[in-house]
């Protein structure tokens, strides 16, 4: 059972699998950085100095009562919260992700549609079945080792 496990996870498949979701998860960090550090802090400069991460409402005090002035305040005294400010940063991040992957099976499938239209280029040249030597498609008798061919390959 150990060898055939093996076997599985030696797999060219199982490994190009690993690789995309360790490049995947790398990726998500990133994303998620650039919208928490980078895309936020502006939109909440616009809308008068306001942190995203810190819209949140209460749905039961804990031990301190509140106002907690943010998040972390009111998860410290063990409020109960809807944080609707994460989730915005969570729909932003997904739709980041969306949109890079698009581009991602967007260009593949360019890419095969310009595959796709390049005609193959009709065979000029065949092998002699004797002398494996290169010869003309026409050819009905090999310069090389003159056996006669048969014009079917």
């Amino acid at each position: 059972m150990l060898k055939e496990f093996k076997e599985f996870a030696m797999r060219g498949n199982v490994i190009d699998m690993a690789v995309g979701i360790i490049i995947g998860a790398a990726f998500g960090t990133i994303v998620k950085s650039l919208v928490s550090d980078v895309i936020m802090p502006p939109i909440g400069l616009l809308f008068g100095n306001v942190d995203f991460q810190n819209f949140f409402i209460i749905l039961k005090e804990g031990a301190i009562a509140g106002p907690y002035t943010t998040l972390a305040d009111a998860k410290a005294s063990g409020a109960v919260t809807i944080d609707f400010g994460v989730f915005l940063d969570t729909v932003i991040s997904f739709l980041i992700v969306a949109f890079a992957v698009f581009l991602l099976v967007r260009s593949i499938n360019k890419l095969k549609r310009k595959q796709e239209k390049i005609p193959l280029k009709e065979a000029t040249t065949k092998e002699c079945s004797y002398c494996l030597s290169t010869i003309s498609i026409k050819a009905t008798r090999c310069p090389y080792c003159t056996s006669e061919l048969n014009n079917d390959k």
